[in-house]
């Protein structure tokens, strides 16, 4: 079974309140009534559909769930996801960049010097160069990264990637995109 499947028969209310109440423990159509708080018709139909697609066993009014195989589901598309493009061409800097940004986020602030300019020389390519910036619309463009917008702010000045002055920032240095 697909994830897709198991997502779509969870997508149902009362599946979903089956599956859980069953996870939960109930063991029975009765037990899993009463802690969904379902009438027992819905409770019927639902784990004879849960059945039929491999996620319940049904012994009489005995319910189990085969929880093991959301986990192979859960493997299974993991392993046929592609592969994410690489953040740079280069496989030392994509590693730490990996390691960091995750779906277009920073997750942390690298505390090691080396790692974190690779990041910094990673975010500053969100500023064009000859443009000047106030200090909010820097803020805004940095917060789609990671919500400590003033370190990372800081940190690009203390690098030489960003100059400052009165509010208004440039950038004066990290790769630029030909």
């Amino acid at each position: 079974m697909d994830a897709a499947t198991i997502a779509g028969l969870l997508a149902d209310p009362v599946r979903l309140k089956v599956v859980a109440a069953l996870a939960l423990g109930a063991g029975t159509i009765e037990d899993v009534a009463k802690a969904a708080d379902l009438p027992l018709k819905d409770v019927a139909l639902a784990a004879r559909r849960l059945a039929r697609a491999g996620l319940v066993h049904r012994d009489g009014h005995a319910l189990t769930l085969h929880a093991d195989r959301f986990g192979a589901a859960a493997r299974a598309a993991a392993e046929s996801a592609p592969a994410p493009e690489p953040l740079s061409d280069d496989p030392a800097e994509d590693a730490v960049l990996s390691a960091f940004v995750r779906d277009g986020r920073l997750v942390s602030i690298p505390s090691q010097h080396t790692k974190r300019l690779v990041v910094l020389r990673h975010l500053v390519r969100v500023f064009e160069p000859g443009i000047r910036y106030p200090e909010r619309e820097v803020n805004a463009l940095l917060a789609v990264w990671h919500p400590d917008v003033a370190a990372l702010r800081r940190y690009l000045v203390d690098h030489g990637m960003l100059s400052r002055d009165a509010g208004v920032y440039w950038r004066t240095g990290g790769p630029v995109d030909v």
